[in-house]
């Protein structure tokens, strides 16, 4: 089991601490059943006050103390008020340690603060994106992205680009079944449109909205050479009404839903089989390496090849 330490520093942003305990606290074994992470919200003694808005809505006491952070695996370091010694005292240590650490939203600031992020990229809050360059001009600040996996040190934008960033780390640990499973557990939506991240959530059909027939017929007929007259057809409408209720319900068409759920199923092929290219291009419904290749790179900012060699589980453990 993998521990994961949550600092709640004074002032910290309650949906962004809940955020990241939900996210790895939904993560289970998919055969045993046991839970895959350990999570651990680490403060000081005298507790802390929990923001929203920048208003103060209610004192906590943490059940672990910021040192406790320190035998963790992985530290989460969401947005807060203030930056107080204890985080970055923590925060350096942890990192000195070997320890991955991931910031949410304007958390990147207790990282360059601790001068970590120097010559390294990162991304928060679009709102804050300018100040954290002015302020750390050594930092190679994202604003275009959604979060940026650096290695040990991750950083993401505002709240729910910090929980797309935990399923991100969910999947490095435990692969991309598992990190399904979390996202349908939490009702998380698929990744917003414009947004570049660099990985992929699976679009989430929705069970209550008019479009579920054909989202799921959609998704049984991924490898079927599907048009949007062939869609609207099955769904009964015409294409302009089927281009503005799946706006509505997905914030895209139908066309570019269909895309991302064939990258996932790219990604998960990748992830989990040894078949060609060109295989998996046929697979998940591309047709040719080439439509895969362009794709998944528009998509995901990654080759498929990198990708699998990122994400490749060890098939033989």
């Amino acid at each position: 089991m993998r521990i994961v330490g949550v600092l709640a520093g004074d002032g910290v942003v309650g949906v962004e601490l809940a955020g990241a305990c939900q996210v790895f606290a939904a993560a289970f074994d998919p055969v045993s059943g046991e839970s895959l992470y350990d999570v651990r919200v680490c403060g000081s003694a005298a507790g802390t006050t929990v923001r929203a808005h920048g208003v103060d809505v209610f004192r906590a006491q943490a059940p672990y103390r910021f040192e406790d952070a320190l035998e963790a695996d992985t530290v989460i370091v969401p947005a807060a008020h203030v930056v107080s010694p204890e985080v970055l005292a923590t925060v350096r240590e942890a990192h000195r340690r070997g320890i991955r650490i991931a910031s949410i939203c304007t958390g990147a600031f207790v990282l360059a603060e601790a001068g970590l992020l120097d010559g390294r990229p990162a991304a928060t809050h679009w709102a804050h994106a300018a100040e954290l360059a002015r302020r750390f001009p050594a930092v190679d600040v994202r604003t275009e992205l959604l979060y940026v996996d650096d290695g040990d040190l991750l950083t993401s934008a505002g709240v729910t680009a910090g929980l797309d960033l935990c399923l991100h780390l969910v999947r490095k640990d435990h692969g991309s079944a598992v990190a399904t499973n979390v996202a349908r557990r939490l009702v998380m939506a698929p990744h917003r449109d414009g947004g570049q991240a660099q990985y992929l959530t699976a679009p989430v059909v929705d069970t209550e909205g008019s479009l579920e027939p054909v989202m799921r017929w959609m998704h049984e007929h991924l490898t079927e050479p599907l048009t949007l007259t062939g869609i609207a057809t099955r769904a009964a409408m015409s294409t302009r009404t089927l281009n503005r209720q799946f706006r509505a319900q997905t914030g895209g068409t139908p066309l570019q839903w269909l895309i991302r759920l064939r990258v996932h199923r790219a990604q998960e092929l990748l992830e989990t089989t040894d078949l060609t290219i060109g295989q998996i291009a046929t697979a998940s419904g591309f047709g040719s390496p080439v439509l895969l290749r362009q794709h998944f790179t528009k998509t995901l900012a990654t080759t498929p090849t990198a990708y699998r060699r990122t994400f490749a589980r060890d098939r033989k453990s």
